[in-house]
């Protein structure tokens, strides 16, 4: 994310019995990042596990960090970061298939 020109603001950071992955800020813009990885050939492709349920724990956690920081009034959004690893092939090691999907859900705020 530092190499796409974000700043990190907090890596696993915890409230109300939550995590949020990463917390990054670009041009004024907060996003709270889900972050889910997969191997390819997975049932799912990785975006699919951040369901309703998982939404909702992650803007509950994004709202106390956003109380705690006193940035209550600060533009924010939901991303989601897919990391899918794909074979190698015999004896190399995985790659993986990095996407970052901007806005990718939105609750009622």
């Amino acid at each position: 994310m530092e190499d796409r020109g974000y700043t990190i603001l907090a890596r696993r950071w915890r409230a109300v019995g939550r995590e949020i992955d990463l917390v990054i800020e670009k041009d004024g813009t907060v996003a709270f990042v889900e972050v889910k990885t997969r191997r390819t050939g997975s049932l799912a492709p990785p975006a699919t596990a951040v369901d309703w349920r998982k939404q909702r724990q992650v803007a509950a956690a994004a709202n106390a960090a956003l109380t705690d920081w006193g940035d209550g009034a600060c533009d924010y959004r939901f991303d989601v970061v897919t990391v899918e690893l794909t074979s190698g092939g015999p004896g190399r090691e995985p790659r993986p298939e990095i996407e970052h999907i901007k806005d990718a859900f939105r609750l009622n705020r």
